[in-house]
């Protein structure tokens, strides 16, 4: 571990007792934990008051998806001096990291986002209502510990979000039209085959689905980091950052609309394209049923939805008339580039 540094920061969600343990080993090792702090996924801001790169997330009133993704910005914060809003995509200049980040090892306990194997921080920029990344290749971590036991203490909402979100970002990989084959593969392989067992995780203390669970998140991190992701994800951004929306909640009931959208603009304009045949192979690995066409895929989702009681977008408040400004955003994100055709300001609204 010397070759990581001699000094650990330890950023733990909601429930610093889960992290107990971990002090524990690190304590027997003797490694010094300097400013351990707890990150709030949901409100006032993601940073600790004593730690300086977090601080200025703090004030700059952002808000990190998960702990992996604040340690991830905070490890980059630690050798990039100035306004983290320097570095974001989309809302600001974009400006590359000058040092490489501090060496991070990331232990999910959830499971639905891959950020342990992904190289980006997602924050919400409040102010601008929007969830951007900050990215650089050495935010990758050195080391992802999966252990699907640290799932098994989840809030049942919180591990049918992650489940479904799981299967999104697994999904939007392989029809991703710049998804390269290895990549399609593990999507598929061990991504979407994985998580319609993932999200039954909820419904009991089931270990399999569990495992499952872990490694569908685990594959849709390496998938969408070769391959974008697509328009679910390009309009769960701004949803995210304008309604306090959880992700997995709103790329869920995305999903089935974006799959229809797709699959109609793919016949329509590019009949011949690969993606029309990989979102028939979705549909019969979601049904079980090989003769299966994309409408019973897009029903599969929706019942898996409604059965795990995951709300509604009207539910967060989200209205019709707040539509066109999601629109505009999701077309200016980079999620949205991976998507299997390019898609028009009208087919994004219709539905």
């Amino acid at each position: 571990m010397s070759e990581l540094g001699s000094q650990v920061l330890v950023v733990s969600g909601g429930t610093p007792a889960r992290s107990e343990p971990l002090l524990a080993l690190l304590a027997d090792r003797r490694l010094p934990v300097r400013y351990p702090f707890r990150h709030r996924r949901t409100h006032g801001g993601s940073g600790p008051r004593r730690y300086g790169a977090g601080s200025r997330l703090r004030r700059r009133s952002s808000r990190c998806g998960s702990a992996i993704d604040a340690v991830k910005a905070i490890a980059a914060l630690l050798s990039n001096p100035g306004d983290p809003f320097n570095y974001l995509e989309i809302i600001s200049r974009g400006r590359p990291l000058a040092s490489p980040a501090a060496p991070l090892i990331a232990i999910p306990s959830t499971a639905g986002t891959g950020a342990e194997v992904t190289r980006n921080a997602v924050l919400t920029a409040s102010e601008q209502g929007v969830k951007v990344s900050l990215r650089h290749r050495s935010m990758l971590p050195r080391i992802a510990l999966v252990d699907p036991v640290l799932t098994y203490t989840a809030p049942p909402e919180i591990t049918a979000g992650t489940g479904l979100d799981a299967l999104t970002q697994c999904l939007e990989p392989f029809v991703s039209h710049l998804a390269p084959s290895l990549t399609a593969s593990v999507a598929k392989g061990c991504g979407v085959r994985h998580a319609p067992y993932a999200a039954t995780s909820m419904r009991a203390s089931d270990t399999e689905a569990h495992r499952d669970m872990a490694l569908a998140s685990l594959c849709g991190g390496l998938a969408l980091s070769n391959a974008k992701l697509g328009a679910v994800y390009g309009l769960a951004a701004p949803i995210g950052g304008m309604f306090n929306a959880p992700h997995g909640a709103v790329c869920a009931r995305l999903l089935p609309f974006v799959m229809e959208t797709n699959v109609c603009a793919l016949e329509e304009r590019t009949p011949t394209a690969p993606a029309l045949a990989r979102y028939r192979e979705v549909a019969a690995i979601l049904t079980g049923d090989a003769t299966a066409e994309v409408a019973d895929g897009v029903a599969w989702i929706r019942a898996l939805s409604d059965e795990l009681a995951v709300p509604s977008l009207t539910d967060y408040d989200l209205t019709q008339s707040r539509v066109a400004a999601i629109v505009n955003k999701a077309m200016l994100s980079n999620s949205i580039q991976g998507n299997p055709i390019t898609l028009i300001e009208a087919e994004l609204t219709a539905r």
